[in-house]
């Protein structure tokens, strides 16, 4: 008896505290950040090479002796340098567009404080706003003119995919964060009336809550990994000298899935642990037992 009730009471904390976890990472805005400091001292240096008329700039993927033989892509018609450049961007390029040090959550995309100067002295004349919003509804994409239409569409196209993993991604989490949150409740009555069918059905929604997470968190992480992968490349894509990964709030996000786990499995073992009470079904005495 003693042994369930050690297994419940550490089965309902566990789920606290994950539940709490799960909390955390949802309001918070630190599932994916992103390091441009690197990159903006990169572009400093290349903006203040030589520029007087006796000196001539010549990048090395224009040199003859680093040129690659021409070759036609497999059912493109496009040679492979052209779509290189098509879908990479050069040393200039990658300079004229600017990136900055963000992190992102579920509910919106800010700033970096203390990683970029100029951003924070504009950040405090209101100029700009710290975070912005990520949009769960579609909206048309800034979609450059010069692109053709086959381009155009698989943008569109794109934008769809990434609104709907958006959308399983929130969408899931809360459902999680709901389910544990019943199941803690429901096996809090159930250790305060001493039922085991309540014991058991609670470590069941805390499986059914970690299901949900990490189906959330799959849906979290192959969205982030398609963003950084969708063409064109200068568009969507970043440069190897920007330092990116998951920050705090994922690791908290995959804490509280793996404490709600071990809250459903002690929960759901439980109720095997209490001792059967024995039954008779005869009120006269037999055998030297009186029931």
């Amino acid at each position: 008896m003693a042994a369930a009730k050690s297994l419940l009471c550490a089965g309902l904390f566990f789920s606290l505290c994950a539940l709490a976890m799960l909390t955390v990472a949802i309001y918070s805005d630190h599932w994916y950040e992103t390091d441009a400091r690197k990159h903006r001292e990169r572009c400093r240096t290349f903006s203040s090479r030589r520029n007087d008329p006796g000196f001539i700039y010549i990048s090395n993927s224009s040199l003859p002796l680093r040129a690659s033989r021409a070759r036609t892509e497999p059912g493109t018609g496009l040679l492979t340098r052209d779509r290189r450049q098509m879908f990479a961007l050069s040393a200039a390029d990658e300079c004229s567009r600017r990136y900055n040090s963000t992190n992102m959550g579920l509910w919106s995309k800010c700033h970096r404080q203390g990683f970029d100067q100029d951003i924070d002295e504009l950040i405090r004349k209101g100029s700009i706003a710290r975070c912005s919003y990520i949009k769960y509804h579609y909206s048309a994409a800034n979609i450059p003119k010069n692109l053709s239409y086959n381009m155009t569409k698989t943008i569109r196209q794109d934008e769809w995919h990434a609104l709907h993993l958006r959308r399983m991604t929130a969408g899931f989490m809360g459902m999680a964060g709901a389910i544990i949150l019943f199941g803690w409740l429901v096996g809090l009555l159930g250790g305060c009336w001493d039922q085991g069918l309540m014991q058991y059905v609670a470590g069941l929604l805390f499986l059914m809550g970690g299901t949900f997470c990490i189906i959330s968190l799959c849906t979290c992480v192959a969205g982030i990994n398609f963003e950084f992968s969708r063409y064109p490349r200068y568009l969507y894509g970043l440069p190897d000298d920007i330092a990116h990964g998951y920050g705090w709030s994922m690791f908290c996000a995959w804490g509280g899935l793996g404490l709600t786990l071990i809250a459903g499995f002690f929960c759901t073992l439980a109720p095997s642990m209490q001792p059967v009470p024995s039954q008779c079904s005869k009120t006269r005495p037999e055998n030297g037992t009186v029931c």
